[in-house]
């Protein structure tokens, strides 16, 4: 009886831990939104002022991932084995979405805040690409405290000048490698051995300020002041994006090519069902991202035929249940992309693939 009533409360307790709340996530398939498309509302999903703008055949998809789970949805150890079972679902630790530390609502402001700049960065992108010029102007976002420019800099002065030098923020210049806005500031400053001073002067509300501050090492060993900038961009044509509540920063890459398609009187795409996921920086280089593999299932679910994926992500594309569906096209750069669409265009197969990583 002794041994009886022990196997029925230890199956009890098996049976009863299979829903007990666990700090995991289950990541699958999202949704896919094409570029060239339009929202449910008929809006268009890149919407072009200022320009002449283009419609194509094909498409050019960003990806997602959907996830259940979080600090206030726990999921049951019996959803993460179903899951876990899954070919294309993932289970993952819960602080790789919610930071300790962090609320759910600020987690949901940081990846808005990223989409919003992704835009910006792929906007500024697909204009570089075009060979079209916007102005770049060095913005300051905060300070660091403690360091040389608090409580001297200010976050919103524009930096328009270190050390006697005018700070370039036009991209029309005829050399390609030649720094405009923050990437200037930035190489400036850092360019001497901390504790040397730099002299900067900022539009401060209109008005000129000049300040003089010593630097101090960074954390790369180079020159610093303790500011953080941004570029307040002000380009020749507007560009909306919108995608709902999607978050993030995974879709710039995509992003930046659907603006060159609709800004191109020829299309990109050839007419083929393009899909891909990867950040994306103000000068072109495509990052990697997390979920490579729920978004090729996604992807393919959804039609398309080539799948464009950050270098830096290639080791994910094998573990999808997509993989080998799909043409896994590996990108570093957007001029990458670009030249990977000019060969699809064209009837071609040396892509840059990733295999077998």
């Amino acid at each position: 009886m002794t041994l009886v009533a022990a196997l029925v409360l230890l199956a009890g307790l098996g049976y009863g831990s299979l829903f007990l709340p666990m700090p995991y996530l289950v990541a699958a398939p999202g949704v896919t939104l094409d570029t060239l498309g339009e929202q449910e509302d008929g809006r268009p999903v890149i919407g072009i002022e200022g320009a002449e703008d283009y419609e194509h055949d094909g498409s050019l998809s960003m990806v997602t991932v959907q996830y259940a789970g979080g600090p206030e949805h726990r999921l049951t150890l019996f959803t993460l084995v179903t899951a876990w079972l899954s070919p294309s679902q993932a289970v993952l630790p819960e602080e790789l979405l919610f930071p300790a530390g962090r609320s759910p609502e600020e987690v949901s402001e940081r990846q808005t805040v990223q989409m919003n700049s992704s835009q910006t960065d792929a906007t500024a992108a697909a204009l570089n690409q075009l060979n079209m010029d916007y102005e770049a102007i060095p913005l300051v976002a905060e300070t660091v405290e403690d360091m040389p420019a608090d409580g001297l800099v200010e976050a919103g002065d524009r930096i328009i000048e270190v050390d006697g030098e005018k700070v370039p923020t036009s991209t029309g210049s005829d050399d390609p490698e030649e720094l405009v806005g923050s990437a200037y500031v930035v190489d400036r400053v850092g360019d001497r051995s901390a504790g040397d001073p730099v002299a900067l002067v900022l539009d401060r509300d209109g008005e000129e300020v000049e300040v003089e501050l010593d630097t101090v090492e960074g954390e790369e060993g180079n020159a610093a002041v303790g500011v953080l900038i941004a570029d307040d961009m002000d380009f020749p044509v507007d560009v909306s994006i919108s995608v709902g509540e999607i978050g993030g920063p995974s879709a710039g890459m995509m992003f930046a090519l659907g603006i060159i398609d609709r800004l191109s009187e020829e299309g990109i795409t050839g007419g083929v069902s393009i899909a891909g996921s990867g950040t994306i920086t103000s000068d072109g280089q495509v990052g990697g991202v997390s979920g490579i593999p729920q978004k090729m299932v996604s992807a393919r679910r959804d039609g398309a035929e080539y799948f464009f994926v950050a270098a830096d992500s290639c080791s994910q594309a094998a573990q999808s249940a997509a993989y080998g569906e799909l043409e896994v096209v590996r990108v570093e750069t957007l001029t990458d992309a670009m030249d990977a669409l000019e060969t699809i265009r064209e009837g071609g197969d040396d892509l840059p693939r990733c295999e077998g990583e």
